[in-house]
């Protein structure tokens, strides 16, 4: 089993970037790869660019700690576990956390990619909201 772990400072409050990933249907947004996205209940599937389903289940969402933790739900997989945690560091900045636990061992390289780009495009959404907000 592996697991990688990706964090970014970004230039915004902790809740203008947990506004960014809070909604599990925004990740098409912000996840390279991820074109759509269907919610029901606590189970979400994503359609990747290559037109292959992932079916995940959301075990945390958590707006007090800021957490969300989901995992992969398919038979393709046989363990992955993802983890999203935002630290506030400052009134005006935060740690974005991303992790990864799987096997086998080349899904998380795999997916490991994904979160590292995952957190450029959520610093950059959080980023452009920080400064609507500044003016």
């Amino acid at each position: 089993m592996a697991s990688l772990r990706y964090e970014r400072r970004i230039h915004a409050t902790a809740d203008e970037v947990w506004g960014v990933i809070t909604e599990p249907e925004s990740i098409p947004e912000w996840f390279p790869g991820v074109v759509s996205c269907t919610l029901e209940g606590t189970r979400r599937v994503l359609t990747l660019a290559t037109g292959i389903e992932m079916p995940e289940e959301i075990l945390v969402n958590d707006s007090i700690q800021r957490r969300f933790v989901y995992r992969i739900d398919s038979p393709l997989y046989r363990f992955h576990l993802g983890s999203i945690d935002v630290i506030a560091l400052s009134p005006e900045e935060s740690l974005c956390v991303y992790s990864t636990t799987a096997e086998p061992d080349t899904l998380c390289l795999l997916i490991g990619g994904g979160t590292a780009g995952a957190l450029v495009e959520i610093a950059r959404i959080a980023e452009c909201v920080a400064a609507a907000r500044v003016g």
